[in-house]
This record gives structure tokens, C-alpha cells and sequence, in this order.
């Protein structure tokens, strides 16, 4: 991965995850996408930084993306190591204090594969997910965490096991075999062993649990275990920056694999936050854009209206623009 970014100055900041996708499907479907604004607005801005990285990375580019434009960074600025990124802590009264997300979780086996699913993704409520963390909750005490019910989908772990904890995010393991981001959850850490003993514990608890009677008679995943994500803590409290816009739609639906929604959610960004974006730079207000992937992320700033910015940009104008599809290819 490149080095950080500099600190973003104030300004309108659209940051885009999953605009493209490493799905075949996805890629597929590039040189189709109808984005006349994206496209306008592209050219009339200037790529300022690109974050590389693969798509193997514990943390996804638009969580890269997040974390630099919200100032979660370490104590000399530079970024947190892949992984190590403390959203829990971050988003707490007590950033210095190591804490995780367990999230909830059905795994599928199958004959070669394990594959998650977060709860998230199949509609886990109060009723359902309130006694199971009830049962896990004594265990996680007595082995130093401490949890607490934050909501369904989210419970909210903190203790020293969770302190410098590599963990691949849920973006990255939603829907996919867990047994390449298991390294990097916690199997080769300090604390792994005794995480790894309260997943199967929580497997165990869960198995038997009346709940899941209840959710197999309704035909519904059953929870059968959580995944650690966000895990750490920060030296000095995070800048608070505030946050960029986010839309959520492509993110979704990439992470169900519906193409078909992705398409149109592009259509729609495209016509409203990209179109709003666009409006914003020509009136001369500071604008970022960032395209996220699965591999990288490309941040893009206006263009400062001085003689000699608007004699390059009409150069660059002239010489042809890529279009929106191959930048979106490129990530």
C-alpha cells in the first residue's frame, strides 16, 4: 500500500466504496455503465492520491479511505497497519482502551469451504440476539472482555487480548470463505488462543441454544459463532474530522453479489450525489471525490480556479479525458 494522505482541509467529500468491484461480474459490466456526470466531473478534477493495495488487504480501501479522512490515524499520523485499525475504540469515550466488534455471525459450511455471513444480512432482531449475547457475555468476562449489547447486528468487546489485533473486516469476509482472513483475525496474535477458544465456545452455546430452535423452525440462518473486527486501541484520541458522505447502496449490493443492483445504484449516485458534487466544484467550492475498489482507492480534488489551474485544466481537457468506466477499472 502507498503512503498516507495528508490531512484533508474542510470541504464536500463523496467517498464512494465498492464503486467497482473484483467480481468477474462486476467487470463485466464496466463498459456498460451510463455515468455522464461522473464522467464531466472527472474532468474537471485532478487525482491528487492513490492508495494501492490488493485484494487480500484486512482492511478494504474505503475503510482506508474512512479512517484518513476522519483523522484515526497513530500518534505520528501515518496510517494504522493493516488490520489494526481501531473502529471500536475509535467511536468510543475511551480511545486509549483496546476494544473489538463481535458481530454475530452465521458460517456455512460446506464441502471444501466455510463461508460467513454477518448478521447484518439476514435480519437478526432484539428478541433473537439479546439471550445470545447473554450467554456468551459470562464467558468473554471471565476471560478479561468485558461485553456490552450495543445492538443486534453489534456487540462491543474491550480488554488487553484485543490490543494490536489484526482482524479482516466484514467487508472483506461477508460472503466469502473465512480461511483466508483467519491469519489475520486472531490466530497470530498474543491474545488468539483465547479468542479463539471463546469462538468455539460461543459455537457450542449457540448450537444448543432455544433461539436457534426458534430460527431453524422459521427457516431462518441460525447464529452460530462472531467474528472480532475493529479491533485495537489509539494512542491519542482520534481529530474527530467529520465524516464524508458515504452512500451506502453499491456496498450492498455488491456485498449480496446482485450486479443487477449495482448497476442501478450507480445510475442513481450518479444522478444525485455525483451530480451534486459536479454543481458544487463549478460554483467553485472545494470538492473531493474518492473511488474505492477492492483493491485501491483513488482520492480526487477540484481544481483551484487560478489563471494558470484553468489554462492545465483546458489542456487536459483537449488532450481527452479517461472515461468514468476505465477509472473505475483501475481500482
Amino acid at each position: 500500500m502507498s503512503a498516507p494522505p495528508t490531512a484533508l482541509e474542510p470541504c464536500l467529500h463523496l467517498l464512494v466504496p465498492f464503486a467497482s468491484a473484483s467480481a468477474p461480474e462486476c467487470q463485466a459490466q464496466l463498459k456498460s455503465l451510463k455515468l455522464p456526470q461522473l464522467d464531466a466531473l472527472l474532468a474537471e478534477l485532478v487525482l491528487e492520491h492513490t492508495d494501492q493495495g490488493d485484494d487480500h488487504t484486512l482492511s478494504a480501501p474505503h475503510e482506508r479511505a474512512q479512517a484518513a479522512a476522519m483523522g484515526i490515524v497513530q500518534a505520528d499520523g501515518t496510517a494504522f497497519p493493516d488490520g489494526q485499525t481501531p473502529w471500536a475504540a475509535a467511536f468510543s469515550d475511551a480511545p486509549t482502551t483496546p476494544q473489538a466488534w463481535f458481530t454475530p455471525c452465521h458460517f456455512q459450511v460446506g464441502m471444501d469451504q466455510v463461508t460467513l455471513l454477518p448478521a447484518d444480512q439476514f435480519g437478526l432482531d432484539d428478541a433473537h440476539a439479546r439471550p445470545l449475547f447473554d450467554a456468551l457475555a459470562p464467558y468473554c468476562l471471565e476471560d478479561g472482555i468485558p461485553l456490552r449489547y450495543n445492538r443486534p447486528t453489534r456487540w462491543h468487546a474491550s480488554g488487553e487480548a484485543l490490543r494490536g489485533l489484526a482482524c479482516a473486516s466484514l467487508d472483506r469476509v461477508s460472503g466469502r470463505s473465512v480461511d483466508g482472513w483467519m491469519a489475520g483475525n486472531p490466530l497470530q496474535h498474543a491474545g488468539s488462543q483465547l479468542l479463539k477458544r471463546l469462538q468455539s465456545e460461543a459455537q457450542m452455546l449457540f448450537y444448543t441454544h432455544p433461539v436457534n430452535d426458534a430460527r431453524e423452525a422459521a427457516r431462518q440462518h441460525i447464529v452460530n459463532g462472531f467474528w472480532v473486527s475493529g479491533a485495537g486501541a489509539a494512542a491519542v484520541a482520534p481529530a474527530a474530522n467529520a465524516a464524508p458522505n458515504m452512500p451506502q447502496p453499491l456496498r450492498q449490493a455488491a456485498l449480496r453479489g446482485d450486479w443487477a443492483a449495482w448497476q442501478s445504484a450507480w445510475s442513481e449516485l450518479d444522478a444525485t450525489d455525483i451530480r451534486a458534487l459536479r454543481e458544487a466544484a463549478r460554483r467553485g467550492e472545494p470538492v473531493v471525490l474518492t473511488l474505492c475498489g477492492e483493491r485501491h482507492a483513488q482520492r480526487w480534488t477540484s481544481v483551484r480556479r487560478g489563471a494558470a489551474a484553468r489554462l492545465g485544466q483546458r489542456f487536459k481537457n483537449l488532450l481527452g479525458t479517461t472515461p468514468a468506466w476505465k477509472v473505475l477499472e483501475s481500482l
